[in-house]
């Protein structure tokens, strides 16, 4: 919305303050500026007011606004002077002001930095966390503005208001004075207030979620009036999944009356159905969307799935089209899954809602899937239905212009039944939130992430996504370091959630195998060591055996404390007559079951060969649902109150109440069975029987036991994670790095950055506790000598034009330069083979200890945020790629694991023979770079190349740093989705 020419010529309407965002309910709402053209709004949203209400915001009986009292709150200077407005269809809900004062409590100008504020919300929104996000977006105006606190006076008995500004995190004072609370808030955000911002961002989201698949009440708009078509068989899929809500069709065409189709209830429009409709199925040309999206706001509708085409998708002005289908949405407070959706499903019992165009969803079970792609959604359902899997959630979000994956990692995240997430992401929208979010929901379920279009830099139609800079393997490594189980196609995604959905974490990676053919236990052997794996010798059974063999060898191996998970591999035996038999998979099957049933909580995959009905056995569970803890015989029952049934810990220790947060020993959080032994003839103690996931191939079991080490292992360290050392802060100097930082750049500064001279970086790493080796510029053989006679032999002679920088290979680096003559000499030869001292740029640098030669580098990535990495020096890092990176701000274990991360890492911890070189310096420059570049987001790239790494200490030869202005962070401003 702009202003008109009565608004302050001084200061343009500041159009980014406008957000769209999700309130506490699940609805959406619009925040913006007010300006001159509000007037009637505001009149109208006042007389919507209670008394009550009124009294709390003036302190005074006051039933109407004055003709003054409109015009002061709809003329804002937006510096000193702001109002911000909730809109919902177009009409104010709520309303927030602040006010520049000074120490006395009068209106001032800057460089005053505190200002009065007070709030406005209907009575029909309130309890909504209207206030909280007007809260939020208020405060991040007043600091743009130079506004540091807020000041408030309150009546006691507004309990609401004052819960709200007690809730907000921020530090702030409290006083009683002339009957009203005063209060004083300072907006500098902090840990606790970040917290609960991003908290209640997941309630909402979670809830806007919720609304969506969990209806009461369904209606399919564009239903046909004869078979077939996309609506008519949508109507049809919800009513085969037997629906638990209400059902209705709607299509303007209908005639007068007709009063139902296919048993349901026929109506014209939304309008004329008599009872409230939470979820609309939208069916019909792009063209009549804009018609049916009216009809669904006026009438409460509550969220949309847009499965009709012709958006982004078509070109330019499809994607016009798809923004206004978003924004006239959002208007009425609806969200949405789509355009060009496949549709969503969920399984739960007391839900059943197959709203999408899938005529056969798989059985009720515990993985969610999203996906962005209808082709790929439909491939994941086939396949999860063929291989007997279970799924809790299932959407398929088209364009994505609304609802994402990172909404539905906030359903997935408190989702009761939901233990695994599983996505195919063609693009990552919000990376830095996605990261978040992601390690959060993988802290106590596994996330599997499949990632289309790595390489073409596709984005989903009609989205500005920003494109990374970093190679794909680095935002895999990023990726896992966030917990996320990242996998290269669909088909490895699904047996990674099959396995994880149905099947305890392994404490380790011990792999027992067993099974009747000796070369698949050998083939899958191979696979176990190609996967990093510690198998132990395949046991064969032979040929003859039988599937109590099986089961016993099975329990043995579950047993063994030895063995952390087991394989089992199986090919149709030999009958009596010599024929092979492959139709006794059932049984087979049972006797796995069972023994597994019975046995430790270890993870168990089969991989067959060829027998009948094996692996559809192994998928029917008995029962999909959590079922309670069932003690071990040979040992009491641990507290199930205390922990997961399930536990990682090694099998041999006795079972004893935990002290502190558990490993992770299941999937996800829910009780699972205790397996035990148990008496054949008490029928209270038979064990449930679950999914044991089959494999047809002994490298696809093996790849998915192999992630589910690798999540198990760091939901391990995710348990007790690091910390950033406290020795830094006695040798850092933030504040004198930021007013380093602010004089360079200037007072205008180039948008696209500057790069530092040699001594500029140097003393600004300083601030860090980062010393640069000195280097002195030899322009000519008697500047080098007296170079060298400065610092001290032996010296080096280096070149440093850029061609030529850190390539000892051309012979642009001569080293050990013991004296004069050697120096001379050596200048001699340099020149002679590669040019003048004009291009090379020469410079004298004393000697530093022999070590190994490391580099050090820090970016700013628009994908990824800040990115620390390590590599070896010269080829390894630059010919092979062998660099690790790690999420800025990295940790003390990740500055460990970062050096050991790399494949050349024994070089660093006496390969051969050598001697360790002194890791814990390393780990310490690794911290210093880190924080430098976290604290000081203007400091968009620190390359420090090359570290010599000694036995004791380590020595930076070369230091680069480049600045630019401090791009915007995202995730870090109040809550509001994606503009429109």
């Amino acid at each position: 919305m702009q202003p008109t020419p009565e608004q302050s010529p001084h200061h343009a309407y500041p159009d980014h303050w406008e957000a769209d965002v999700v309130l506490r309910d699940g609805g959406t709402a619009r925040i913006r500026p007010i300006t001159t053209d509000d007037a009637e709004r505001l009149v109208s949203f006042y007389e919507q007011v209670s008394d009550e209400s009124k009294y709390y915001r003036f302190f005074a009986p006051y039933p109407r606004l004055s003709a003054k009292d409109v015009h002061r709150f709809t003329h804002h200077d937006y510096v000193d002077r702001v109002g911000l407005a909730v809109t919902v269809g177009g009409e104010f809900i709520a309303t927030v002001r602040y006010d520049r004062i000074d120490a006395t409590g009068r209106p001032a100008s800057a460089p005053a930095d505190e200002a009065e504020v007070a709030f406005l919300v209907q009575d029909a929104h309130q309890g909504r966390g209207v206030a909280s996000a007007l809260l939020e977006h208020i405060a991040a105006v007043a600091r743009e503005r130079g506004i540091r606190r807020f000041a408030a006076e309150v009546l006691p008995a507004n309990n609401k208001m004052i819960k709200v500004f007690r809730d907000a995190g921020y530090t702030q004072q409290r006083s009683f004075e002339d009957g009203s609370v005063h209060l004083t808030l300072d907006l500098e955000p902090t840990a606790e207030s970040l917290a609960v911002q991003r908290a209640r961002e997941q309630r909402a989201e979670a809830r806007s979620v919720q609304r969506l698949i969990a209806p009461g009440s369904v209606a399919v708009i564009g239903t046909g009036r004869n078979p077939g078509g996309v609506g008519r068989t949508v109507l049809r899929n919800l009513l085969a999944a037997g629906f638990t809500g209400r059902t209705y069709a709607v299509n303007s065409a209908f005639a007068a009356d007709q009063a139902t189709i296919d048993g349901v209830p026929a109506h014209r429009s939304i309008g004329e159905i008599s009872e409230p409709v939470d979820l609309a199925v939208v069916a019909v040309p792009a063209d009549r969307v804009p018609e049916a999206v009216t009809d669904c706001g006026e009438h409460g509708v509550q969220g949309l799935v847009v499965l009709s085409a012709g958006y982004a998708e078509w070109g330019a002005e499809g994607r016009e089209r798809q923004r206004e289908l978003v924004r006239q949405a959002r208007s009425y407070g609806m969200r949405i899954i789509g355009p060009n959706a496949f549709g969503l499903i969920n399984n739960s019992d007391a839900v059943r809602l197959n709203a999408s165009l899938a005529p056969e969803s798989p059985a009720p079970g515990r993985i969610g899937l999203f996906t962005q792609s209808g082709a790929i959604g439909i491939a994941l359902l086939s396949g999860l239905y063929r291989r007997g899997a279970g799924l809790s959630t299932f959407i398929s979000a088209g364009n994505r212009a609304d609802i994402s994956g990172n909404d539905f990692l906030q359903y997935w995240y408190e989702d009761p039944d939901t233990d695994v997430a599983l996505l195919y992401l063609e693009s990552i929208g919000n990376p830095r939130k996605f990261t978040r979010l992601a390690r959060r929901t993988a802290a106590t379920k596994p996330v599997v992430v499949v990632k289309g279009a790595r390489h073409s830099g596709s984005t989903p139609p009609g989205h500005a996504v920003p494109v990374s800079r970093i190679p794909d393997a680095t935002v895999s490594a990023l990726m896992r370091q966030a917990g996320v189980i990242r996998v290269d196609t669909v088909t490895e995604m699904v047996d990674a959630g099959l396995l994880l959905a149905d099947q305890p974490l392994p404490a380790g990676p011990r792999i027992a195998i067993l099974g009747n053919s000796e070369s698949l236990g050998l083939l899958t052997y191979d696979a176990c060591l190609a996967e990093g794996l510690r198998p132990r010798p395949p046991r064969d059974l032979t040929t003859a055996a039988t599937p109590q063999d099986f089961r016993d060898a099975l329990a043995e191996a579950l047993a063994d404390g030895n063995c952390d998970a087991v394989v089992v591999t199986a090919i149709p035996w030999v009958g009596e007559n010599g024929e092979a038999e492959s139709g006794d998979g059932e049984v087979l099957a049972a006797a796995l079951r069972t023994a597994a049933a019975t046995g430790p909580a270890k993870p168990v995959a089969v991989v067959h060969v060829e027998i009948g009905g094996l692996a559809e056995a192994l998928a029917a569970a008995t029962s999909t649902a959590a079922v309670p803890p069932v003690a071990r015989a040979s040992a009491p029952a641990p507290d199930a109150s205390a922990a997961p049934a399930h536990r990682a810990a090694p099998p041999t220790a006795p079972p004893t109440p935990p002290t502190g947060p558990p490993p992770p020993t299941s999937s996800g959080d829910r009780p699972v069975q205790q397996r035990s032994e148990t008496d054949p003839g008490d029928t209270a103690a038979v064990p449930t029987l679950g999914r044991i996931p089959a494999y047809p191939a002994a490298e696809r079991a093996v790849r998915a036991l192999a992630e589910a080490v690798k999540y198990a292992q760091w939901r391990r360290q995710a348990a007790v994670p690091g910390k950033v050392p406290d020795f830094l802060d006695d040798t850092i100097d933030e504040a004198g790095a930021a007013a380093r930082i602010d004089a360079l750049l200037g007072p205008d500064p180039d948008p696209r950055g500057r790069s530092l001279g040699h001594d500029e970086a140097c003393e600004l790493l300083a601030r860090y506790g980062i010393t640069v080796r000195p280097t002195l510029p030899a322009p000519d053989p008697d500047t080098a000598v007296a170079a060298a006679a400065r610092l001290g032999y032996p010296v080096a002679l280096k070149t440093t034009a850029p061609h030529l920088r850190h390539r000892a290979d051309l012979g642009g680096v001569r080293l050990d330069l013991a004296n004069e003559a050697a120096l001379r000499r050596a200048y001699g030869e340099l020149t002679d083979l590669l040019g003048k001292p004009t291009e090379l740029q020469p410079v004298v640098q004393s000697m530093a200890p022999r070590g190994v030669d490391t580099v050090v580098r820090a970016t700013v990535d628009p994908v990824a945020g800040a990115v620390l990495s390590f590599g070896l020096a010269g080829a390894p890092s630059e010919l092979l790629g062998d660099t690790a990176h790690r999420l800025v701000p990295a940790t003390d274990r990740d500055a460990a694991e970062l050096i050991r991360s790399i494949r050349a890492a024994p070089v660093l911890f006496g390969w051969r023979g050598s001697a360790p070189v002194d890791s814990a310096a390393l780990e310490e420059l690794l911290l210093r770079v880190s924080r430098l570049v976290d604290d000081h987001p203007e400091v968009v790239s620190v390359a420090l190349e090359p570290v010599v790494v000694a036995t004791q200490g380590l020595t930076v030869l070369g230091a680069s740093v480049r600045l630019a202005p401090s791009p915007a962070r995202t995730d870090l401003g109040p809550r509001r989705l994606p503009n429109y």
